[in-house]
């Protein structure tokens, strides 16, 4: 069954998700008429419960759909929407459209602002964390203003528009949830550069033969690759559930070893492809540029290995195996 769902959403993204489309939307093209194909294709809802109209897939299950959407690059946020809607739909509320995270601020005028949001220059909606509670904002609303991602931005809302917003308790924290999903993430766009790093270092030859038999470039592979697997191991830690929300040291498991890897896959890569990566016109670069990017978003490495470390040395009693077992043994 899971392969049912993992190969009919690998089809729809290799068949819409090409390098030319992402290059358009990220200059500015609307993305409305890809995000449409998958709202009608129902993937939005996978981890939605069947009685409203999903799929009911656990997290677990979600992986590899989660892996796929950073493996091509997804320039809408598909996989934060799966992961919205199964908490909206858990607190009993029914959502259209696409939905990014981030968190708001309210000023003394009333007005609603929310920093450097992912993907927040394509969604249609925000869900946010203020105060107690977590405030769906429709990015329709608001103004926005350019960040440096290309699909990101900085959007405030008028007075008026948080008191009015469709509201749900602020548990799980959204911090959480969208480490998660960007772990996942990370991994997929980890293997695409090292499936592509891979290629590249067979074809190119130097010398009379492919660079790729090299003993200098070989170790970079190994290492490239160690990397990579290692990435995909954790966040598919991360990722271990039987429901719909995470744990939060798997999370933290998952997103420090993502995001520790991310700019090593990155140098290595560009390395490897003697730095022509970098050139707009090389395809590379529309993933290099998102471990660059994701790594960041949700916490960098450093973050969550404040949450373990704090966690093996005041909220557990016993030994640092146990946390071990606790954070990396399947459910």
């Amino acid at each position: 069954m899971d392969e049912i769902f993992t190969d009919a959403l690998r089809q729809l993204l290799s068949n819409r998700c090409k390098p030319k489309l992402i290059r358009e939307i990220e200059a500015g093209q609307s993305a409305e008429s890809l995000w449409k194909e998958f709202e009608e294709s129902g993937f939005a809802d996978a981890l939605v419960a069947e009685v409203h109209g999903g799929a009911g897939l656990s997290l677990a299950h979600a992986f590899p759909l989660f892996e796929l959407c950073g493996y091509y690059a997804v320039p809408v946020p598909l996989a934060e929407t799966m992961m919205a809607r199964a908490l909206l739909s858990g607190a009993g509320e029914i959502c259209s459209g696409s939905i990014t995270f981030g968190h708001a601020g309210q000023r003394s005028d009333g007005r609603a602002s929310a920093t450097m949001i992912p993907c927040g220059r394509v969604a249609d909606w925000v869900l946010v964390t203020h105060g107690a509670e977590h405030v769906l904002l429709p990015t329709i609303e608001a103004s926005a203003t350019a960040t440096v991602f290309p699909l990101d931005a900085t959007l405030e809302w008028p007075a008026g528009v948080l008191e009015r917003a469709q509201r749900i308790p602020a548990r799980p924290e959204l911090r959480v949830l969208q480490a998660c999903v960007y772990a996942a993430q990370l991994a997929g766009a980890m293997m695409n550069v090292f499936t592509r790093t891979l290629q590249y270092a067979n074809d190119r030859n130097q010398f009379g033969r492919p660079i790729g038999k090299f003993q200098a470039i070989q170790h970079q592979l190994s290492v490239l690759s160690e990397h990579v697997f290692a990435a995909r191991m954790a966040a598919q830690i991360g990722c271990e559930a039987t429901g719909q929300i995470p744990n939060r040291l798997r999370v933290a498991v998952a997103k420090a070893r993502a995001s520790e890897a991310a700019p090593e896959v990155a140098a290595l890569s560009h390395s490897i492809h003697g730095a022509i990566g970098f050139t707009e016109e090389c395809d590379l670069q529309l993933f290099t540029r998102r471990l660059h990017h994701w790594r960041q978003i949700a916490g960098s490495e450093s973050y969550w290995h404040d949450i373990l470390g704090r966690e093996l040395v005041e909220g557990r009693d016993g030994l640092a195996l146990d946390l071990i077992r606790v954070t990396t043994d399947p459910c």
